[in-house]
């Protein structure tokens, strides 16, 4: 049958019901128990013959006899319900066949008890409409070739998807826990401005918007770092944040324009010291989330519980792409992405060249957990240079299965230094930030930050194939 027609059908039914005076969307609800409640305490109520009422979208209906039989979920669970003519009398048992079907959200009073086939079931004595369903639900999930439906209308998704609705319920409990962690170690959570007169904090192309309150462009951000170094100025010496960020750029199965970041920073702490709390905190996280330390992520077993392995970018990219960062020019460097096939921008600078290079070659090998550290200067317009080697940045990424997790460093406190990078920089003007070097002429105390990609972390730890899997609602490109 059409959609179309389908449709007709149950608008006509809404009309049956109105007509019968039912209200098909009632405001108050009488529940007296979840069902997972109902089944947890299914011996106790069923012995007592206590009614209950349970609320939940119907989800599948047979009919046998004089009896009709079907299955409604709520948040929490899914369970049987019985419904006996005899029992409901002919009147009221036809209306319910009549006028409910699958998708609809009903309450259902009754009686608990357990079936021949010991099903754990409600026998019906009462039923009412909570919300009457117009579209009906796919009869039947067709797996890869609906993907794009499955994000377009999540909705659907969640219904149809136990899955699905487990991943989410997960993702929630991450992040619970992150904060759990964090307060623990006396981090205090804060927030800061979403709109920035100025896109700081990351080299990412921001979204613009206007305010017109006060005639003035303002941009989504691309990062919270420099209000939370502010912070710091302002004498906070362990905060974090976890928020909604924004690049305008490109689309692919780790990166969405807006995502779920948490900046942390520290203050006294080096960045030795940081990455000695990243490593314990990713254990503690996976134990608690998984149950172990070990894993599998996308056919491969990751272990967390060995300590965590350090490499150099320099060496890095010596191990996979036989390229020394110190003895080799542009034109050398140009032959070997070629050769990756990969044509690089004539205007790019030197460093986008090697972070090009460690994206093709080097970041998909790096499957168990790995420091990279010591990057070109060049590519951390805020970060502390090492004090050994002030070509090299004193800053580490987490690698873990190939993804990016974190980034941190020792964060640049020195407000000549930094006046001088944005002024050599080839960042725009209106992105050096004139308000954040006055605030680190008053003193920010010597600091290691970082930043930790939440959505990759959720793909991580859920065993997703991309972010669009773990984001509620991901950019789609519209429906012509």
């Amino acid at each position: 049958m059409a959609l179309s027609q389908i449709r007709k059908q149950r608008l006509e039914k809404l009309e049956a019901l109105k007509r019968s005076g039912a209200d098909a969307y009632p405001r108050n609800v009488k529940r007296t128990h979840v069902i997972s409640e109902a089944l947890l305490g299914f011996s106790g109520l069923s012995n007592s013959k206590e009614k209950v009422v349970l609320v939940g979208r119907i989800i599948s209906v047979r009919e046998h006899g004089g009896a009709t039989f079907l299955h409604f979920k709520d948040g929490e669970g899914k369970i049987q319900a019985y419904l006996k003519k005899d029992r409901l009398g002919q009147k009221e048992y036809k209306f319910f066949l009549d006028n409910f079907d699958i998708g609809d959200i009903v309450e259902i009073q009754g009686i608990l008890f357990e079936t021949k086939r010991g099903e754990k079931t409600i026998e019906a004595s009462d039923f009412r409409m909570l919300a009457k369903d117009i579209l009906p639900l796919p009869e039947k999930w067709h797996g890869l070739q609906d993907v794009e439906e499955r994000f377009r209308k999540r909705y659907l998704d969640l219904i149809m998807n136990e899955e699905i609705r487990s991943k989410f319920k997960l993702r929630s409990r991450i992040i619970r826990k992150i904060r759990e962690i964090l307060d623990h170690k006396e981090f205090i959570e804060v927030e800061t401005p979403i709109l920035q007169p100025i896109p700081g904090g990351a080299f990412a192309k921001p979204f613009k918007t206007h305010l017109n309150a006060l005639k003035m462009d303002l941009y989504l951000r691309v990062a919270p770092e420099l209000y939370l170094k502010r912070l710091l100025v302002g004498g906070f010496e362990k905060i974090y944040e976890i928020g909604r960020c924004f690049r305008n750029e490109g689309m692919d199965k780790h990166h969405n324009p807006d995502f779920t970041m948490m900046e942390l920073y520290w203050a006294y702490k080096s960045r030795d010291g940081l990455m000695e709390f990243v490593e314990s905190f990713f254990k503690e996280l996976a134990k608690e989330i998984n149950g172990s330390q070990s894993f599998k992520y996308q056919g491969k077993t990751i272990d967390l519980s060995k300590p965590f392995a350090r490499i150099k970018f320099r060496d890095l990219l010596k191990e996979h792409c036989n390229i020394d960062i110190e003895k080799t020019n542009k034109s050398g460097l140009k032959k070997k992405l070629n050769e990756l096939g990969i044509k690089p921008d004539p205007k790019w600078p030197e460093h986008e060249y090697f972070d090009a290079l460690y994206k093709k070659a080097c970041l998909p090998n790096l499957v168990q957990p790995i420091f990279m550290t010591d990057h070109p200067i060049e590519m951390n317009l805020l970060s502390r240079a090492k004090e050994d080697n002030k070509k090299y940045a004193d800053r580490f990424q987490l690698i873990i299965g190939g993804i990016e997790l974190v980034n941190g460093f020792s964060e640049l406190n020195d407000p000549i230094e930094q006046k001088k990078r944005f002024e050599s920089s080839n960042i725009s003007p209106e992105r050096k930030d004139k308000d954040f070097i006055d605030a680190l002429e008053y003193g920010m105390p010597p600091t290691a930050g970082l930043g930790l990609g939440i959505d990759r972390l959720i793909v991580l730890l859920t065993d997703s194939h991309s972010l669009r899997e773990v984001i509620l609602f991901p950019t789609m490109r519209p429906i012509k």
